[in-house]
């Protein structure tokens, strides 16, 4: 892959400012062919990012439409239907006492925007922030990760022919082109990755205070509370199942990372959870592969620790030919050792029992904020403690994962799972200033606003004005007292 633009980074970026300082870009027209084209591009070139995720992940096409290609043009067109709504300036009430005046929350493009996207899900982690980058009215800059090469090469062969290639430009290259990039000034950047990188892009950031988003992982739990309907008992093994092994082999920020439930019914769980996975992993590539032999060796290692791998109830082969493992599961792994402490980002699931099940809640309120928690359970009562004493960047409960393809919430992290929320209308406001407008006339004047203060007569009719008693205020003025 060419690592850097013909002209250099900094023409690159010059060039972009040239383009947002036309105005082309805030044009409401503009950015809706912009988003047209986005889904021209993932329809027409479908099959092509279908083997372009294969080459990477090994991701089978219905995986990848799922959670890549239809979930992004769905969004897409979402706000195609809501743009105008979006952009139209919002009217905020004034004091009677500016009358007449008028107030107005006006969205504007925030300027040349940078966005770091990650190889998980390398097409919808590119396209689905860069839509609400472009519907926002910005110039941007998107730089693929160079760990997932054939979905990157494909994204900077394309989106110059879809989109405006004067205002959108793909950069490719390594950690070092990311460095560099960020050595430049931008009104907004916005990265999805690892905490230690994250690290590395706030402190570039600082130099010229450039705003930033962060999308992190964490250690997602999923509570799982007794089910007294043998059906329901299997949707939530369903559910579970899909977040933690059909997404990317687990190798995602919002699967599930680990589990809580009470100690006696956890061999219901783990038996339930193997006849599930038996049935619904019938052949290999029905779950996509670890991304690389540095990640596989990373996930092995994992297991290494012997305390670790005794806790081994289901799964635990590998094959370092393939780049795969398989589903394992985990019962009670030491709280200390890596697979507990550390983000898994791969297909092995720890169980841990409490004793009673609202014991979880201190358990998961203890650790650092997830970007999500998830539950599942009939208990209302639960649900309500779960949602007021943990502090998590979303709760879903009885489903996991399915939070991500919801418009109409935010989703973003919190605490060192990240900040920052988009997805929707929020990937609108993330990419928007909200210029505040404020318009008066020059037909009333109230000089009591104004030195000199002779006596406390001004100080007395301020203390009015802030207290919108208007009445008392236009008693005193008359030299009524009221």
């Amino acid at each position: 892959m060419e690592e850097k633009p013909a002209l250099g980074l900094g023409s690159l970026v010059s060039s972009l400012r040239v383009v947002y300082k036309s105005g082309r870009t805030k044009d409401l027209s503009w950015r809706r062919s912009q988003l047209n084209g986005l889904i021209r591009l993932l329809t027409e070139k479908e099959e092509e990012i279908f083997d372009a995720l294969h080459d990477d992940l090994g991701k089978h096409r219905t995986e990848s439409f799922r959670d890549e290609v239809g979930v992004v043009v769905k969004s897409i067109k979402h706000t195609l239907q809501n743009l105008e709504k979006w952009a139209a300036p919002e009217k905020a009430p004034t004091p009677l006492v500016s009358f007449p005046a008028t107030a107005l929350v006006l969205p504007e493009p925030l300027g040349v925007v940078l966005i770091f996207s990650c190889w998980n899900l390398p097409l919808g982690l590119a396209l689905e922030p860069l839509s609400g980058a472009l519907a926002a009215g910005n110039a941007v800059v998107l730089k693929p990760s160079e760990l997932a090469p054939a979905t990157a090469a494909f994204l900077a062969a394309n989106i110059p022919r879809y989109l405006d290639a004067e205002a959108v430009k793909v950069v490719l290259g390594a950690a070092e082109i990311g460095q560099e990039l960020m050595e430049h000034r931008w009104d907004k950047v916005l990265f999805t990755g690892g905490a230690r990188v994250g690290r590395i892009i706030m402190t570039k950031a600082a130099k010229y205070l450039t705003p930033v988003a962060l999308e992190l992982g964490s250690k997602c739990p999923c509570i799982v509370d007794w089910l007294d309907s043998k059906r329901d008992s299997q949707v939530a093994v369903n559910r579970i199942i899909g977040a933690k092994w059909s997404t990317c082999a687990g190798q995602a920020c919002i699967a599930i990372d680990y589990i809580l439930v009470e100690e006696q019914f956890a061999p219901i769980l783990i038996e339930l959870l193997k006849s599930t996975l038996e049935r619904l992993f019938t052949k290999p590539e029905d779950m996509a592969r670890i991304l690389n032999e540095r990640q596989f060796n990373r996930l092995c290692g994992l297991l290494e620790d012997h305390k670790v791998s005794r806790s081994i109830v289901h799964g635990g082969d590998v094959d370092p030919k393939t780049l795969s493992i398989e589903p394992t599961i985990l019962l009670n792994p030491p709280l200390d050792s890596d697979v507990m402490t550390e983000e898994i980002f791969g297909p092995l699931l720890p169980i841990i029992t409490v004793k009673k099940i609202e014991d979880s809640i201190e358990f998961v309120s203890s650790r650092p904020k997830p970007l999500a928690i998830y539950a599942f359970t009939t208990s209302e009562a639960l649900k309500q403690r779960i949602v007021r004493e943990t502090s998590s960047g979303s709760v879903t409960f009885n489903d996991a994962i399915v939070q991500y393809g919801l418009e109409s919430i935010p989703f973003g992290g919190v605490g060192q799972s990240g900040f920052g929320q988009y997805h929707g209308k929020y990937s609108f406001e993330m990419f928007s200033h909200k210029k505040a407008v404020f318009r008066r006339s020059f037909l009333l004047e109230f000089m009591f606003r104004y030195p000199p203060w002779n006596d406390d007569s001004k100080l007395a009719l301020l203390r009015h004005v802030f207290r919108y008693d208007y009445v008392s205020l236009f008693l005193a003025l008359l030299g009524l007292r009221r």
